[in-house]
């Protein structure tokens, strides 16, 4: 399993942009710092939070996507909170580039090394099913998080843990009918037909036609990386700058929307944009009015959450933890977006300190 982090430290999410780029040498690596990991193993002897029992070091094995996104700075956050209340220890793994053949791979490590829980992103309609019932019959507890392929019972997992992604996306495309009246709008996606950020792309066309309003609907293919989404989304707007409105449906295409908005003033011409999740860039720019909302899904919870169920599944035996958890829709505008810039924390994924956060007055 790879460790994530530089010298075995966390990386706060503005430093793990930078530090994305070192993945591909080898030198980008996952896991938690070692003083949260030491808090979290309760001296290597196991561990329990309030009045549970003492309990064996259970280890839980995240599989991710896109491993080094910093998006999932927060959700690495929340599995070292809950570890650290309740001495378990995990894992983070899968792809960098949501290759499905090597997150199965990691899956597959973690049923063979015989984890006592396994979250996985479910990011595929198929792929994901065998590997979750392999584990299941092996006795090792499956939770969906960020993504739960086409959605509650098409795969085996026990929960899932995330944003209602379809209805996510038809709040959004009911957010750009009122923002613009007619004309071109462009959707991006990193990656179609995955299936963490697929839903809200079909749930937001489903609600722009729904509306009847004039709009035509683009949906523009932006990539797996932070690095190509906001070329790919200039060189779209250079041929199409007739456009009403440009939004997208993943952290990534949302920030390169926002510069891309900025580099060509288009918000003082009349042109509309939003999109998903909290990076830095994104916030700073919504300050700045260059775009008119960002959709919140507290990646956080998606990593305190699975790792609060599989302890009580095993502690339990299996009589309760699993749930399905709905991590919310927060549309963040302008005028709201000061609590966010203006406080750094864990929860947000900015700031590794452990404090708590007085809101902005």
């Amino acid at each position: 399993m790879k460790e994530n982090g530089i010298g075995g430290y966390r990386l706060g999410r503005r430093q793990f942009l930078a530090a994305s780029a070192l993945a591909s040498a080898g030198l980008l690596l996952s896991g938690c710092r070692p003083e949260a990991q030491q808090a979290s193993q309760g001296g290597g002897s196991g561990g329990s939070g309030g009045n549970f029992p003492n309990t064996p070091e259970w280890n839980f094995v995240f599989i991710c996507h896109v491993t080094t996104n910093s998006f999932f700075v927060p959700t690495q956050y929340g599995i070292e909170d809950a570890q650290a209340l309740l001495g378990t220890t995990s894992q983070w793994t899968g792809s960098e580039d949501s290759t499905v053949s090597e997150m199965i791979d990691a899956m597959n490590t973690a049923i063979s090394g015989n984890a006592d829980g396994i979250a996985v992103a479910v990011v595929d309609p198929v792929a994901f099913n065998d590997p979750i019932q392999k584990a299941l019959d092996n006795g090792i507890p499956v939770i969906a998080y960020n993504a739960n392929g086409e959605g509650p019972g098409t795969n085996p997992a026990l929960a899932y843990v995330g944003q209602d992604l379809f209805q996510s996306g038809v709040e959004m495309g009911n957010r750009i009918v009122s923002l613009v009246d007619e004309g071109l709008v462009a959707l991006f996606i990193a990656t179609p037909g995955q299936l963490n950020i697929q839903p809200r792309i079909d749930g937001a066309k489903q609600a722009i036609e729904d509306s009847g309003a004039n709009i035509e609907i683009q949906q523009v293919t932006t990539g797996a990386k932070i690095t190509e989404e906001r070329s790919r989304i200039e060189a779209w707007y250079n041929g199409h700058k007739d456009v009403a409105g440009m939004f997208a449906v993943d952290a990534g295409s949302t920030q390169g929307v926002a510069q891309v908005m900025e580099q060509f003033g288009l918000h003082d011409k009349g042109v509309k944009a939003g999109g998903y999740d909290l990076l830095p860039e994104t916030l700073k720019l919504m300050r700045a009015q260059h775009i008119d909302f960002t959709i919140d899904q507290q990646p956080y919870l998606q990593g305190f959450f699975p790792v609060m169920q599989l302890y009580l599944y095993n502690i339990s035996g299996g009589v309760t933890g699993p749930a399905e958890t709905n991590t919310g829709l927060i549309f963040i505008t302008p005028d709201t977006v000061d609590r966010y810039l203006e406080t750094e924390s864990r929860f947000e994924g900015d700031s590794e300190e452990q404090k708590i956060v007085q809101a902005p007055a």
